[in-house]
């Protein structure tokens, strides 16, 4: 491994942004921020305090937000103002809603944790103080580093905004291995404030201290501005002793790490399966060629590999397995260099092609290793599109075979379907965030698999003397990685024997260490600075995360059983994790409670760009409709883990949903990364002409209901083969040759007619596929009154002679600009049929992917049928 490789393997950090006023900066000060952490053998231990002053002569609100680690889990939270604790309390994730449901009658509902960035997420909450009055806020979250590439890195993102008297950064690291590494960095420093920066270390512990005083803190001695606006990092690595690693004990319960190093490699045999759909042009398939031209380079001269590309069609650039010579190296970057993007999404089918290219490789080394790495943006739309039958089809033909890696570009994609998918092939998923270093982020992905250098490991305990093992079988050992066991003794032992067996490039391994359990507790002794029971709080953690990831993957019963047990857990030793939720109570005159609920990948990531604003008093109905106050058009949304609502008053008794909240007709623009988001509010009328392609051979009419801005109908015609299909909110019908099929919403079901493909996926969508054409999906939305939802897939297929309501935008929307108009920057100038239109940059409901998707970007504009 080369040294320049690393990637965060642990995050820490804290943002404290202030409500204040330009009449009035800093009234609200904060006088003293303290970020103790403590990382004892690889478990982190952090406290955050931040005391603030209300200077002003009336009350103020003052905000508190910590970014964290995303792996991380918050562990305690209290506030205390003159005098008096306002804890938070960690409970079961429906019990804290109950109570916080009976709690607060009036106010906005929104959870305090949401996740901000690939790493972090945001603890947040407000406070009102009074005039001269002071409040402490403190936060404690606990976090297992995970060693990636060889090093852990602790970053801590310093933004107070402010100068404060009384900062300070304050680590501390004790590893009984022994550190053979340690550095700091930041991205704020200058000579004066590293002045403020004391390390000192020893054979085990680290002393990491950063407290610079207001002078120190300041841009320019006459400007009361801060320097302190970046990020502070410590890098670490620990001595490696022992072949079979090293067991560490202490008050009943041991830990095993595990991290072999200056092995020989495994050759990789490796198949790239890359999405080139529409959805990816633009940027994303830019960023995709670069990264593999550089992954391609990282290859090693025995590796095998090839690429599959697909869009509604499966692209072989081979029909097997090349060696990775300079020659076949420099013939797949050209290929690399012409990938293009346009077309639908057929995942099934280039999984299952990747699958067959491993099975049928000849001469391929005897010891070597196997994986599949998928890149996609977007739902499967071509094919088989229902994501469990997916998921069945590649588990059976993997059969444990390979290791499958997704990553999902974007938010458009559904990170849930590659979890599942991923975890059920000894793989992992991965989020690739859509920033400007998307191609160093796959590049990075690549490289924490590029190394195998162990496969098969098992780690044996003796089964008499274990409680609570956590996992101890693994597929494979990546260079720069490490292994982590842990388990409870159950009984009075001298020794802690284990065996580790375990398939290296040459040959077969097994390693045998014992451990004295006395003199492995006497370690842990006398540390006044390590907080004691730090391996008990591991094993939950590590039993916690190993419990949910299982369920994931698992059926039903069983995914119950799992949950329960991780909840227990959770309960047991105070995790906010995916199963708690955290109350926080208030003083008395303010909103009584707020929900801090843990975000995942998978279902909170499309929340975190998403408004929050309350302007007026709202009255909660339920746990998902809120009342507002008479003749206030105010939006209200809840964020509290699930599908954010939006209501507004239209009488005393009930609440109705804003339309433009959720709307029906989002259209992805043909060779644009841009999505235009209509809002209907037509007459009732029998049709309405939404589009027609003559070269298509496609027209599409829909029903509006009794609200007008719904559609419940819509007709889907024809002409090669000649097909009609009927789709109301009771029911499908397709038509063909003067037959009729007629399917149900409540059960998944496929249709087919002469190459036309209808699929239901159950109380979701429907999907109508045909070869080389356009894609129809239509939603199938509850909410109050159910609707219909309207989307089209491989836009790049529409002929420029489409037309009708939606089919304008296809042919002739551009957008433009005009020095005669002054845009904001959430504007922009859309022309129709040359018309102009200023459109607004809105976050919109998406049903194209899942009735309960997050919000996407798009830009807004009314039409009436």
């Amino acid at each position: 491994m080369e040294e320049r490789r690393l990637l965060t393997l642990m995050v820490f950090s804290l943002l404290i942004v202030l409500a204040e006023t330009i009449a009035q900066k800093h009234a609200i000060e904060i006088y003293s921020l303290h970020v103790d952490c403590k990382v004892t053998s690889r478990f982190a231990h952090t406290v955050i305090t931040s005391k603030i002053v209300n200077r002003a002569n009336e009350s103020k609100e003052a905000t508190f937000e910590v970014e964290l680690p995303k792996t991380a889990f918050i562990t305690n939270f209290s506030m205390s103002i003159d005098g008096k604790v306002y804890p938070g309390i960690i409970k079961e994730k429906a019990s804290a809603q109950k109570e916080y449901d009976a709690a607060v009658s009036r106010g906005q509902s929104a959870g305090l944790v949401k996740i901000t960035d690939r790493k972090l997420e945001q603890f947040r909450v407000s406070v009102s103080i009074a005039a001269t009055s002071k409040v402490t806020f403190e936060l404690m979250y606990e976090e297992l580093l995970k060693r990636q590439l060889g090093k852990f890195e602790l970053l801590i993102k310093v933004r107070p905004k402010q100068l404060v008297k009384q900062f300070q950064i304050d680590v501390h690291i004790f590893e009984p291995q022994g550190i053979c590494f340690l550095e700091t960095d930041s991205t704020f420093m200058t000579n004066e404030l590293t002045e403020a920066l004391r390390k000192v270390q020893n054979e085990t512990k680290a002393h990491i201290l950063f407290k610079p005083t207001v002078e120190q803190q300041k841009i320019n001695p006459e400007l009361d501005e801060t320097l302190l606006n970046g990020d502070f990092v410590v890098r670490y690595d620990v001595k490696r002793g022992a072949a079979a690693g090293d067991i560490q004990i202490a008050n009943g319960y041991f830990v095993h790490y595990f991290a072999p190093h200056e092995m020989p490699v495994f050759p990789k045999n490796v198949v790239f399966v890359i999405d080139r759909s529409g959805s990816m042009a633009g940027r994303k398939i830019e960023q995709t060629r670069d990264a593999l031209l550089k992954i391609l380079q990282d290859l090693r001269p025995e590796d095998r590999f090839s690429f599959i590309t697909f869009n509604n069609k499966v692209v072989e650039w081979k029909s097997s397995l090349l060696q990775a010579t300079a020659e076949n190296v420099a013939s797949a970057a050209g290929f690399v260099r012409t990938l293009s993007a346009s077309g639908g999404t057929d995942i099934n089918r280039a999984l299952l092609t990747a699958v067959s290219v491993l099975d049928k490789a000849e001469r391929l080394p005897e010891r070597s290793v196997s994986m599949i790495i998928l890149l996609t943006d977007g739902q499967p739309t071509s094919g088989e599109v229902n994501v469990e039958v997916i998921q069945e089809n590649i588990q059976k033909v993997i059969n444990g075979k390979f290791a499958l890696f997704c990553l999902g570009f974007g938010f458009d994609v559904s990170y849930k379907f590659l979890e599942k998918m991923a975890l059920s092939n000894e793989g992992i998923a991965r989020r690739i965030y859509e920033n400007a270093d998307a191609a160093l982020q796959l590049q990075g992905f690549y490289q924490e698999v590029a190394t195998p250098i162990l496969m098969k490991i098992e780690m044996q305990y003796p089964e008499n003397t274990i409680e609570g093992l956590t996992k101890n079988n693994f597929k494979l050992f990546f260079e720069g990685s490490e292994i982590i066991v842990s388990g409870k003794i159950s009984n009075d032992i001298d020794l802690l024997p284990v065996e580790i067996k375990a398939q290296s490039h040459t040959s077969d391994l097994t390693l045998k260490e014992e451990a004295n359990v006395k003199e492995k507790e006497q370690v842990f002794q006398n540390q006044s600075y390590i907080f004691g029971n730090f391996i008990e709080k591991l094993w939950a953690y590590l039993t916690i995360q190993q419990l949910l990831e299982k369920s994931i993957s698992a059926q039903e019963e069983n995914k119950k059983t799992l949950e329960a047990q991780a909840l227990e857990l959770s309960l047991r030793y105070s995790f906010v994790t995916p199963l708690t939720s955290m109350v926080v109570t208030k003083p008395a005159g303010q909103p009584q409670s707020e929900l801090a609920n843990k975000p995942t990948e998978a279902d909170n990531e499309k929340l975190k760009n998403f408004p929050v604003r309350a302007k007026a008093p709202v009255t909660k109905l339920s746990s998902r409709y809120f009342l507002l106050a008479p003749k206030d058009d105010l939006d209200v949304y809840r964020l509290r883990g699930g599908s954010p609502a939006v209501v507004r008053l239209t009488d005393k008794t009930r609440a109705q949903p804003l339309a433009h909240e959720y709307p029906q007709l989002l259209l992805q623009l043909p060779k644009q990364n841009e999505i235009i988001c209509l809002n209907t509010d037509g007459k009732a009328q029998p049709s309405v002409h939404l589009l027609s392609d003559p070269e298509q051979g496609l027209t599409v009419t829909g029903k509006l209901g009794d609200r007008r801005n719904r559609f419940v109908q819509f007709e889907i015609t024809y002409v090669n083969p000649p097909a009609r299909i009927h789709a109301s909110t009771d029911e499908i019908v397709l038509s063909h040759n003067n037959q009729s099929t007629r399917l149900l919403w409540t059960e998944s079901a496929t249709s087919t007619a002469q190459g036309l493909r209808v699929s239901v996926e159950k109380e979701r969508s429907l999907t109508a596929s045909l070869s080389d054409t356009v894609t129809v999906k239509i939603s199938f939305v509850k909410f109050l009154d159910n609707f219909l939802g309207l989307y089209f897939l491989n836009t790049d297929h529409f002929s420029d002679k489409v037309s009708g309501v939606l089919g304008q935008f296809y042919s002739k929307a551009k957008f433009g600009s005009d020095s005669n108009i002054n845009l904001r920057a959430d504007e922009r100038l859309l022309s129709v049929s040359g018309s102009q239109h200023k459109v607004t940059r809105q976050y919109k409901k998406d049903y194209r992917l899942e009735s309960t998707s997050g919000p996407v970007p798009c830009w807004s504009i009314d039409v009436t049928p």
